[in-house]
């Protein structure tokens, strides 16, 4: 039963998607805003909005997959079998597969923010770009070990499977 002392902290998971779904809104409403302004807007001034976006877009999907990836397998079994609205990875979710999906996802978010600092390259200083690209490759590696880990601690159920 001490599964469910996580209930509270999915439940407070979905609020801050709450809060994503908030800021989404929020920014568009603000790109749209800016379309009908007598300055004309960059196309770069565009480009850092939707990336913006994007980015609460990628979070609110990591999110997700925290939410019911975390339930599915530390909380309780939602049932979904069959369902038409099951998330397709949802079937084969394990506590390894949820780290390297996050891992995966966190390397989306880095590389959304990455792109933003290299368009704004210009107001950046060069400590900044470098730190920023050398925590993008830390998390690509860490994600990259991860599944490499994943793997060879499945191996030995996979090659039961194939004899």
């Amino acid at each position: 039963m001490s599964r469910w002392l996580q209930a509270p902290l999915y439940l407070g998971l979905i609020v801050a998607q709450g809060i994503y779904v908030w800021q989404f809104w929020r920014e568009l409403v603000h790109l749209i805003g800016m379309m009908g302004l007598d300055k004309p807007i960059t196309e770069t001034e565009i480009m850092l909005i939707v990336l913006g976006l994007i980015d609460v877009v990628m979070i609110s999907n990591l999110l997700i997959m925290v939410i019911v990836g975390g339930w599915e397998t530390f909380v309780s079994r939602m049932d979904l079998d069959n369902h038409p609205d099951q998330p397709e990875w949802l079937s084969h979710v394990n506590a390894g597969v949820l780290k390297v999906k996050l891992a995966t996802a966190i390397i989306g978010i880095s590389s959304i923010h990455l792109l933003k600092t290299f368009i704004n390259a210009t107001e950046m200083d060069n400590d900044t770009m470098m730190w920023q690209t050398l925590i993008h490759l830390a998390f690509v590696l860490s994600a990259v070990a991860i599944a490499f880990t994943e793997r060879l601690l499945h191996a030995p159920a996979r090659q039961g499977a194939h004899h």
